[in-house]
């Protein structure tokens, strides 16, 4: 079951149509939740402020409304279920959710969102803290591209979104782009500089080439491109981003602090990818 947050927004909108389709994809069904105040959702006719209840749930309402609305125009065979849940925290209402979906989607910012903000508190607070793969949707592309990119960096995060990402591109039929950026200094000058350099891109295409084993038999029919690229994973999977239609991110690499549920890199891409980004949750979470 995928799981998708509406909040009335155009941005939660695009999310439900990325969900749909995706369900489709996956032949799974898709379960639409907007989150409100518990009371108004508890409260009886009699209760003070019931007509204050009262609007609250019709508004409530007529987002679900909304986002079913947004289904039928998209079409396809999903079953569909859509309810209100309580909750003071939206975040955490969906991440309570997401504890038996497949996947959780939100759009990258909603109504509360300042103009201009690239990404609303709600795709920051629940990706790389649900329990489960989430997609943020901020941005799709106008025709498929046929190609899913997948973060490489060797942590364990990062296994988890090689395993999606090959999943994800056989169910697409789409090419699978492993992308592994490095930017370690190198040390020493003249032929010593070039040497340490030749050493640390053979250690870097071991690493890539060790994440990616066993996967390609797993998924015979995908075809990959591995790329190994010097510069900051940021800007060099942000402009892979640019041709793909997904990017598959682990919640934090090797250089993440432990602490940091959702690691810098993953964070810069929420921002700034060019198409829907999933992050794949840090494991043992």
């Amino acid at each position: 079951m995928i799981l998708v947050g509406v909040d009335g927004s155009r941005s939660s909108l695009e999310a439900v149509s990325w969900a749909v389709r995706e369900a489709g994809l996956r032949r799974t069904g898709l379960r639409v939740v907007h989150v409100m105040p518990a009371w108004p959702l508890e409260m009886t006719r009699d209760t003070p402020h019931a007509e204050i209840g009262r609007w609250m749930r019709e508004g409530a309402e007529t987002t679900l409304d909304g986002a079913l609305d947004r289904i039928r125009e998209e079409g396809g065979d999903v079953e569909v279920v859509s309810e209100l849940l309580p909750g003071g925290d939206p975040r955490q209402a969906l991440i309570e959710a997401a504890a038996h979906a497949e996947l959780l989607v939100v759009g990258s910012h909603g109504l509360g969102g300042f103009e201009g903000m690239l990404l609303g508190s709600v795709a920051l607070g629940v990706a790389g803290h649900a329990p489960c793969p989430v997609a943020v949707v901020r941005r799709r592309p106008a025709e498929p591209r046929g190609r899913v990119v997948v973060g490489v960096d060797g942590s364990p995060a990062g296994v988890d979104a090689v395993a999606f990402a090959f999943a994800e591109a056989e169910i697409r039929g789409a090419e699978l782009h492993a992308v592994h950026a490095w930017n370690r200094p190198i040390v020493g000058c003249g032929p010593f500089a070039l040497a340490d350099a030749e050493e640390t891109a053979q250690q870097e295409r071991r690493a890539l080439a060790e994440a990616l084993a066993g996967w390609g038999e797993r998924h015979p029919d995908v075809k990959v491109t591995e790329r190994l690229e010097y510069g900051h994973p940021v800007e060099v999977l942000r402009e892979a981003s640019t041709e793909a239609d997904l990017l598959v991110v682990g919640s934090r690499g090797r250089g993440d602090l432990t602490a940091l549920l959702l690691g810098s890199v993953s964070h810069s891409l929420l921002h700034h990818a060019a198409c829907p980004v999933v992050v794949t949750p840090f494991p043992g979470r």
